[in-house]
């Protein structure tokens, strides 16, 4: 066998602490930012509470250049926002300033983390748990695939998982209450509900007909199950009431369980429209202004003012050294996230002008996160990430940042308009239709026509199911 030696050039991207501690910034809504913050503060004592100074006005000892690492527009490009949602469809104030807020209680989430801590599971499997958790919406639906949800754990938690081990952890966590929780799909959903049942003949023909028959019984082709499964009228009847009685949203309903422990959402931006101009700026809230502790850092010229160090005196000198590079980083990373916040808020704001100026949702732009990046040269994913869980507050109410977002439409004028005007369109349709004779796709496709914007009816049928609106047939009364 022969031995040798060669060479392989490899190119690969390293990123610093200093920007994995800002991406982890960025996506922090204000109440969590401060919670962070404060938690830097208790456990760092090369990091203190600076009461005069403002963040923005550090000195200029406390701010590292970093030269040579890369910008955040560079590493902040793992996102897996789907390239549909970036691509066009044709077819700081005075703290004790008064400003609203709006409650969003974590109830769900706590009641399932809480069943999770009573799982005979390794502190990895736990953590995993707990990622999934995280990842389950409102209704109770975890809506991500788990192949991204593996990615995501792999950046944000450092663990290395595989769709397989995340199936196997999902499946525990959907024996937890409320049952169904945890389901992928409607069908997943009403299937695992029915499983917790008592197996009578109804159940397990509620079952037959979900496993081979959703798509007929979603459209109430109901004669079709019948004959296909070869079941009376009467059993069939009894296994649809059955059906029925099952919960299509488990997460619904546990928004008040821990009161005590709701949070509220804070606004992240003020913007007010005053005489004629509009002022932005960051809400500052409860967040503490930081600097490098002085004593701390002058501990490090102490002992090295020393002629003869001990190895003791290495060690403290290293582990302040740590402290204080750490508190610097950190000051760095929380400057980096207001300044980018503000950019991306400014660019919002120039884009949506008319709509702050009005509150009228017809003056909104068509917007999508791309037109952003390339106003403030930021990466898309960056975009995405200052977006999500962020508000402003205006003068219209506080509004989540991804309300300003949407795609595009031409009206018969030759007119550009964001398909939220025809969203409007097609819910105020439906409100006021005959519910004996609801109005079909192509009916209301009419009624847009008239109202200058000529779509297909396929576009029709894709705005009003993004409207979690169904069909005439599924909205006709008795």
């Amino acid at each position: 066998m022969d031995i040798g030696q060669n060479m392989n050039q490899k190119s690969f991207i390293r990123i610093s602490p200093l920007q994995i501690q800002t991406i982890k910034l960025l996506e922090l809504p204000l109440l969590q930012l401060e919670r962070r913050i404060r938690k830097e503060l208790e456990e760092n004592p090369g990091l203190e509470e600076d009461e005069v100074k403002n963040i923005d006005e550090q000195p200029a000892e406390i701010i590292d250049s970093n030269e040579g690492e890369l910008s955040l527009a560079d590493y902040m490009n793992d996102d897996d926002t789907p390239n549909y949602k970036t691509m066009i469809n044709n077819s700081s104030q005075d703290e004790h300033r008064e400003y609203s807020t709006v409650t969003n209680s974590e109830g769900l989430q706590q009641l399932l983390d809480e069943q999770l801590a009573f799982q005979d599971l390794d502190s990895r499997k736990n953590a995993l748990g707990s990622f999934i958790i995280g990842s389950i919406d409102n209704d109770g639906y975890l809506r991500r695939n788990l192949q991204s949800i593996t990615d995501d754990i792999a950046t944000r938690v450092g663990i290395e998982s595989n769709v397989e081990e995340l199936e196997e952890i999902l499946k525990i966590i959907q024996t937890f209450d409320p049952p169904g929780v945890g389901a992928r799909t409607l069908k997943e959903c009403l299937l695992i509900q029915l499983s917790n049942k008592e197996q009578t003949k109804e159940i397990k023909t509620a079952e037959i007909i979900l496993n081979d028959c959703f798509d007929d019984f979603s459209k109430k082709h109901f004669s079709k199950i019948m004959l296909k499964l070869e079941i009376d009228e009467n059993l069939f009847k009894d296994a649809v009431r059955e059906i029925l009685k099952l919960n299509p949203k488990p997460g619904t309903g546990y928004e008040n369980i821990f009161v005590e422990q709701a949070q509220q959402i804070i606004p992240d931006f003020i913007l007010e429209y005053k005489n004629g101009n509009l002022e932005l700026s960051l809400n500052s809230y409860n967040i503490p202004e930081l600097r490098l502790n002085r004593n701390y850092a002058n501990m490090v010229n102490d002992y090295s003012a020393k002629r003869k160090l001990t190895q003791e005196d290495k060690d403290t000198i290293n582990f302040v050294k740590q402290k204080i590079d750490s508190a610097r980083w950190f000051i760095d990373s929380v400057k980096q996230r207001h300044e980018t916040l503000m950019n991306t808020m400014c660019a919002i704001m120039d884009f949506q002008t008319e709509y702050f100026k009005t509150g009228d949702e017809n003056d909104l732009r068509p917007m999508i996160l791309k037109n952003i990046a390339d106003e403030t040269g930021l990466d898309v994913s960056t975009v995405s990430r200052v977006v999500n869980s962020k508000y402003v507050q205006c003068d219209w109410g506080i509004l989540p940042l991804k309300f300003f977002f949407s795609e595009r439409i031409q009206s018969d004028a030759g007119k550009e308009v964001s398909t939220r005007g025809v969203k409007n369109i097609i819910l105020e349709c439906i409100e006021k239709e005959n519910k004996q004779n609801p109005l079909k796709d192509d009916e209301i496709k009419e009624i847009l026509k008239t109202k200058g914007y000529s779509i297909a009816r396929r576009t029709v049928a894709k705005y009003r199911e993004k409207l979690n609106i169904p069909v005439a047939r599924m909205r006709r009364g008795i």
